[in-house]
């Protein structure tokens, strides 16, 4: 059945509360590579141990898509789920994330667009205290391939334009051969991560890491190189998924300074696999 935006924007999922410990977070930052290669220099360690624990924006992702259940029970929307991609994702963070902590969150269809041939649903889940206060929002972009040709709005064009110079920083990331075993564990258990036999029906010559694996260690190494580690300076993050990235690669990424964001794109070799990379900062 086709998209139907009349009665898909704005319906809302019932809420989910979820809560985490300081394990679940150092969990997290291992299975995004944090202390691997220098397990004692403080820098690494204070993501990966309890005491002076340090919370990655990006953190906000578990909480947040864990309030996330089957898009097609939103109405409106019907499609099949093999067809879909995640295409772009957003978090923004009302300041640091806590070490331990509680939110009941809120999903909501923000936005369908028809691309013609597919679609584009923009699923933005607001994640809140007891008190009501929003700590962090998540906006996931779903590419719905051949989904698309409804009548709707194509939207906006959200290609953010990198500086034509060289980039002020230059990150090389590495990737663990067992890094999506581990990043599974924080709660996306598709078997895509770990199961060949699986991966080859889908596609793949072998199982592929996470995109919001890929996103969380980019996310991390633009912290740490171009704001000393200082998460309390991040206000958003946002990047497309553009490539796919298999454990044990090298990712490579240029990041721009300008103004109060850093523009960021990522690759593998001279694949691109993170692009439209925008990280808002304090300044």
């Amino acid at each position: 059945m086709p998209i139907d935006p009349e009665k898909a924007l704005g319906a809302e999922a019932a809420p989910v509360r979820t809560t985490w410990q300081a394990t679940d977070v150092i969990l997290y930052q291992l299975g995004l590579g944090a202390g691997r290669e220098r397990p004692t220099d403080p820098a690494e360690l204070r993501y990966v141990y309890e005491q002076g624990l340090t919370v990655l924006p990006t953190f906000a992702v578990v909480p947040g898509l864990k309030a996330i259940g089957d898009p097609n029970d939103f109405p409106g929307i019907d499609f099949d789920l093999s067809r879909l991609l995640h295409a772009e994702h957003e978090v923004r963070v009302n300041g640091p994330i806590a070490k331990r902590g509680s939110v009941t969150s809120t999903t909501r269809v923000a936005e369908v667009w028809d691309k013609g041939k597919n679609a584009l649903v923009v699923l933005e889940v607001n994640s809140a205290d007891e008190d009501g206060q929003v700590q962090f929002i998540n906006r996931l972009t779903m590419f719905l391939r051949g989904e698309g040709g409804f009548g709707g709005e194509p939207g906006p064009d959200t290609t953010v334009a990198v500086p034509d110079r060289s980039p002020d920083h230059t990150l090389r990331s590495s990737t663990d051969p067992a890094q999506a075993l581990l990043y599974r564990l924080s709660g996306d258990l598709n078997p895509l991560h770990a199961d060949p036999e699986f991966a080859r029906k889908a596609g793949f010559e072998a199982p592929i890491l996470h995109g919001l694996c890929s996103y969380g260690v980019v996310g991390k190494a633009v912290v740490d190189a171009a704001l000393g580690g200082a998460v309390e300076r991040v206000r958003a993050y946002r990047a497309r998924f553009s490539g796919i990235v298999t454990p044990g690669d090298v990712l490579t990424t240029s990041v721009w300074e300008d103004g109060d964001r850093l523009l960021f794109t990522s690759s593998v070799g001279d694949r691109p696999v993170l692009t439209n990379g925008v990280l808002e900062v304090v300044v």
